[in-house]
C-alpha cells in the first residue's frame, strides 16, 4: 500500500454540492473525481459512508455494513424509471451551504420510498434478478438490517432492548414473525442497499479510471441502536435486558478535558476470540469491497481501551481495559492477507500501541495542527514522519487551517512561521506544502483548507451535540486554479508525474 508517495482530499460525500439538500453520489462525485485527477490528487478520503446517527455523525450509525441511503443519487433513479422529473424539483428550505439533516431526510426518502414502489410494481426484467442475486450475496448482514431498520421506523427513538421481549432477545419465533409482517418495509430497505452499491460501484470504478484511489473509515465501536450490537449481543458487554454494562470514551484530550464519552457499547472479546473473530473478519471484508484502503478509527483501542462505567456524565472516571492485541489482526491476515490499512494512532499512545502497528506494518498518522505546541521533537512536524506514514494538514476532527490558526497561541504561531518560512498570510497552503515535502507516503488535506475557509466551515466538533456534519462546498468552489497549485506541489515532491508541474514548458 505504502510503496509509492501520493497526495489526497478529505471530503465527505455529503459535503459535495448538488441540488437535494446534500452531496450523493451523482454527477458532482464524479466530477469531484475529474477535479481530483486533474489536481494530481490521487486519493479521496471519503470518511464513513454508513448511515448517520445521533449527531449527524457516519461513526454512530445503525450499521456497521450498510451504505447510507442519503447518499443515492436521486437523479441516478430517475434515469432507472423509478423517479418522474417533476419528483426531483427541490424543496424550499433545501440549503447549499449546510446540510438541514431533519429536512434532508424527509425530502430523500419520501422519493426513495416513491422509486422502491416503482421499482417492485414494474415488469420483472434484468435489474430485479440483480436485485435478488445482491440481497442473496449479502444476506449474512442485509436480512437483519432491513428487519432491523423496518421494526426502528415503526416506533422512532424506541431502543431495541425496549421491544417486546421476544424480538429483543431475537427469538426465532418472534423473528420469523416480525420478518413475516414485514414484506414491504423489509423490500424497501433491502431495495436502498442494492441501489447505493450499484451508484457506489459506478462511482468507484469512474475514480479507478482517473488514478483515484478511495480512502474508506472503519469506525471501532458501532453504536448501540445498531443492527449488529442487537443480531451479535453476545459480542458486546451487554446486561440480560440489552443495556451495556460500560461504554467506550477517550480520557481528557486534546479536544475536551473531560474526556469524550462516546456512549457505545464495548466488545466482550473473548467471544470475538472464541469465534475466530468471524465478525471482525466479515466487517473489514465488506468494507475493502468498497474501498481500496481503511483508515481504521482508534487504533489504541485494540491495545486498550478507555472503559467508563454506565451512568457516568463524562468521560473523566475512566479505566484502560485491555483488547485484543495481535490476536485480531493475526486473524485478519490470515482470513484476508495484506491488509491495506492505515491506523488512527492519534491521542494517548503508548508503547504497547505502536508495538502492536509495527507488528503488522500499519502506516500511522501525524496531523500539522498539533505540530507547533511543543518543540522541535513533536512527532507530528514534517522531519519527523516516517516514510511509511501519513500526514494531515488536519482531520475531520480539527478546525480547519484557517480557523486553527486564528485561534493559535502566540507561540505556536512563533513557532509556525519560523519553521515554516512564513508570514502566514496563507497558512493553509504553507502547511499543504510542508505535508507534500514530508517523508510521509501519502498526504492529505480536508478540502476547506484548499479553499482557505475559517471555522466557520469546520466539519465536526469532538463532543458536540449539533452543529456537526453540516458543511457543503459549492460547485464554483472546485477551481482550476487550486487544481494547477496543488497539481505543482505534488508533480515537485514526488507524489504525481513530474510533468504535471509544466516547469519545462
Amino acid at each position: 500500500m505504502m510503496r509509492e508517495r501520493a497526495s489526497g482530499i478529505l471530503l465527505h460525500p455529503t459535503c459535495l454540492p448538488g441540488p437535494h439538500g446534500s452531496g450523493d453520489l451523482g454527477e458532482p462525485a464524479h466530477r469531484f473525481v475529474d477535479w481530483l485527477a486533474s489536481a494530481g490528487q490521487r486519493l479521496w478520503q471519503v470518511l464513513p459512508i454508513g448511515e448517520i446517527g445521533a449527531g449527524n455523525s457516519p461513526y454512530t450509525s445503525p450499521s456497521s455494513f450498510a451504505g447510507s441511503v442519503l447518499l443515492i443519487d436521486l437523479h441516478g433513479l430517475a434515469h432507472e424509471g423509478w423517479l418522474a422529473p417533476d419528483q426531483l424539483e427541490p424543496e424550499t428550505g433545501l440549503q447549499s451551504a449546510r446540510v438541514d439533516y431533519p429536512l434532508v431526510r424527509r425530502y430523500r426518502m419520501q422519493r426513495l420510498r416513491q422509486a422502491s414502489a416503482c421499482f417492485f410494481s414494474t415488469h420483472r426484467d434484468s435489474r430485479h434478478e440483480d436485485f435478488e442475486r445482491f440481497c442473496q450475496a449479502e444476506r449474512a448482514w442485509l436480512d437483519d438490517y432491513a428487519l432491523f431498520m423496518a421494526l426502528q421506523h415503526e416506533a422512532p427513538g424506541r431502543a431495541w432492548s425496549e421491544w417486546d421481549p421476544p424480538l429483543a432477545r431475537r427469538e426465532p419465533e418472534a423473528l420469523l414473525a416480525a420478518a413475516g409482517g414485514r414484506p414491504e418495509a423489509i423490500g424497501f430497505w433491502k431495495f436502498c442497499q442494492w441501489t447505493f452499491r450499484r451508484q457506489w460501484n459506478g462511482l468507484r470504478a469512474h475514480a479507478h479510471r482517473r488514478g483515484v484511489r478511495l480512502v474508506g473509515d472503519l469506525p471501532i465501536f458501532p453504536a448501540l441502536q445498531s443492527a449488529e450490537v442487537w443480531a451479535n449481543q453476545r459480542l458486546f458487554q451487554l446486561d440480560a435486558l440489552g443495556h451495556p454494562t460500560a461504554v467506550a470514551g477517550v480520557p481528557p484530550d486534546y479536544f475536551s478535558a473531560t474526556g469524550q464519552l462516546w456512549g457505545n457499547p464495548l466488545y466482550r472479546w473473548s467471544e470475538h476470540e472464541s469465534g475466530g473473530y468471524a465478525w471482525w473478519i466479515e466487517r473489514l471484508r465488506a468494507l475493502i469491497q468498497l474501498v481500496d484502503i481503511v483508515r481504521i478509527d482508534h487504533f489504541r483501542g485494540f491495545a486498550a481501551c478507555w472503559e467508563v462505567a454506565t451512568g457516568e456524565s463524562t468521560a473523566i472516571n475512566g479505566h484502560w481495559r485491555a483488547g485484543p492485541g495481535a490476536a485480531l489482526f493475526d486473524a485478519l491476515t490470515r482470513a484476508l492477507g495484506g491488509l491495506p490499512l492505515i491506523a488512527e494512532d492519534l491521542g494517548v499512545i503508548t508503547d504497547d500501541v505502536v508495538a502492536l502497528r509495527r507488528r503488522f506494518g500499519l502506516p500511522g498518522m501525524h496531523v500539522l495542527q498539533f505540530a507547533f505546541d511543543s518543540d522541535a521533537a513533536s512527532p507530528h512536524l514534517p522531519h519527523r514522519c516516517a516514510p511509511d506514514s501519513v500526514i494531515y494538514t488536519g482531520t475531520h476532527d480539527n478546525d480547519t487551517a484557517v480557523g486553527w490558526w486564528n485561534s493559535a497561541s502566540a507561540r505556536e504561531r512563533r513557532f509556525a512561521t519560523m519553521y515554516l518560512g512564513t508570514d502566514g498570510h496563507e497558512i493553509h497552503w504553507d502547511l499543504i506544502r510542508a505535508a507534500s515535502m514530508s517523508v510521509a507516503a501519502f498526504a492529505l488535506a480536508p478540502m476547506q483548507d484548499v479553499l482557505g475557509l475559517d471555522g466557520a466551515h469546520r466539519l465536526n466538533r469532538p463532543g458536540a451535540a449539533s452543529g456537526c456534519w453540516e458543511w457543503r462546498m459549492s460547485a464554483g468552489q472546485l477551481q482550476g486554479a487550486d487544481a494547477e497549485r496543488l497539481a505543482r506541489l505534488a508533480a515537485v515532491y514526488g507524489r504525481c508525474d513530474f510533468a504535471r508541474a509544466a516547469i519545462e514548458r
